[in-house]
């Protein structure tokens, strides 16, 4: 359907993309500036306006914030949002403001509204543990590229931003709220940007108006009662996503379709979703999350196994790379991004030879997985493992500035 409404130059770009691979998850940016025409101006943070709360308002509001030891995740929201509006007639990006934070006024026609042209991205900031005036970012450009292809994905213009001028918008934005991050190893300011399309036609096309906000959540440890393991269930029906799909986008519709699923799973005591897609039964996420398992080999060697990001279907996510990453400098064991299937985990988890698995995410760091359902049975996995608390520790450490890490990955604002 869609096709017919595309220019003849973009048809014959798109009929040329090739599939999705690790080093490109999106579709060509060639062909998508043909089917979504962008334009020359670009976000510029040196045009960023702040419209602040003023000093009553905000003690208000302060004086309202929960204890932080009571935070539920996405609850409660810090005073101000950043908005970026696009408009293909006024010339493409506007001019960056911070605004108190409020509801948003979008036409009923609003094709994200209708089409589900929307993509977001998950970040945090953090108070370094040293110094509560030195706030930080975890590797933030990984999210920008990753928003950038999302919003190329879905054919929207302006995909090509420089992603370091929205990366200083965000910090200004953190920096005007930076007391309502909360204080502590586990604390943090959660970020939420969004792109949404706003142009109020029925047509089913590219849009031609967005609008780009970013809001902010202060929150707290994703596991307020300790590292707890999670028990996972495959034995469902439905499929989170399919190569030359959007599960490598990170799209509203990914999330909206397991809701569902995921609420059966719960009412059978499972916590999440291991999600497997095909024949051969290739394990893909799990519940929101990337996945990992470290295997024995048959000569006793050890493998840290996560699915690849070749066939389009998996997010590629920012702490699935940083765990890849980071266990190969460490030389202890494998580090391979492979296809694996539940018949192989199902048989080495029989001879002993699985020894961890966990999923790896922005919210929660890492969340260690103690039992897998296959086929009415419960494949039991010690957890939380030594790796996976390893990891845990390791990846905070870089986040709240206790350890250096490697260069770049926590960024100061």
């Amino acid at each position: 359907m869609m096709h017919s409404i595309l220019p003849r130059q973009a048809l014959r770009l798109l009929h040329t993309v090739s599939p999705p691979s690790s080093s490109s998850s999106s579709l060509s940016i060639t062909a998508v500036t043909a089917a979504a025409t962008t334009t020359r101006r670009a976000i510029s943070s040196s045009q960023l306006s702040i419209d602040p709360l003023t000093s009553d308002q905000l003690n208000s509001l302060h004086s309202k914030l929960p204890p932080k030891e009571t935070l539920k995740f996405g609850k409660t929201f810090a005073p101000h949002m950043l908005q970026i509006y696009y408009n293909k007639e006024k010339g493409g990006w506007q001019s960056p403001t911070i605004v108190p934070f409020q509801d948003l006024k979008l036409s009923p026609a609003s094709a994200a509204l209708h089409y589900g042209l929307e993509c977001f991205e998950g970040m945090k900031a953090y108070k370094s543990i040293n110094d509560e005036s030195d706030l930080r970012l975890f590797r933030p450009e990984l999210n920008m590229k990753r928003l950038k292809d999302s919003m190329a994905r879905l054919a929207m213009p302006g995909f090509d931003f420089d992603p370091q001028e929205l990366i200083h918008c965000i910090g200004k934005l953190v920096r005007l709220d930076q007391d309502w991050i909360p204080s502590g190893k586990g604390y943090s300011l959660y970020l939420r940007p969004t792109v949404i399309a706003t142009h109020p036609y029925l047509g089913l096309s590219p849009p031609d108006e967005l609008l780009l906000y970013v809001i902010t959540s202060p929150v707290g440890p994703y596991y307020a009662s300790g590292f707890n393991p999670v028990r996972l269930t495959t034995d469902n029906p439905y499929v989170r996503a399919w190569p030359g799909g959007a599960g490598a986008s990170k799209v509203g519709g990914n999330y909206a379709s397991t809701i569902m699923p995921g609420a059966l799973a719960n009412a059978r005591g499972y916590s999440q979703i291991l999600w497997i897609f095909g024949e051969d039964e290739h394990v893909t996420e799990v519940g929101a999350m990337n996945v990992f398992f470290l295997l024995e080999k048959e000569n006793g060697n050890r493998e840290l196994v996560t699915p690849p990001l070749t066939r389009g279907d998996i997010l590629p996510g920012v702490t699935r790379q940083s765990i890849l990453e980071l266990t190969k400098t460490w030389g202890e064991f494998d580090v391979v991004e492979r296809s694996i299937t539940m018949p192989e985990i199902q048989d080495v988890g029989s001879r002993g030879r699985l020894i961890e698995a966990f999923g790896a995410g922005t919210a929660a760091v890492v969340t260690p997985i103690s039992a897998i359902q296959y086929k009415g049975q419960d494949i039991e996995i010690d957890a939380p493992g030594d790796l996976t608390k390893r990891l845990f520790s390791d990846l905070m450490d870089i986040q709240y500035g206790e350890v250096e890490g490697p260069k770049g990955w926590s960024v100061r604002i």
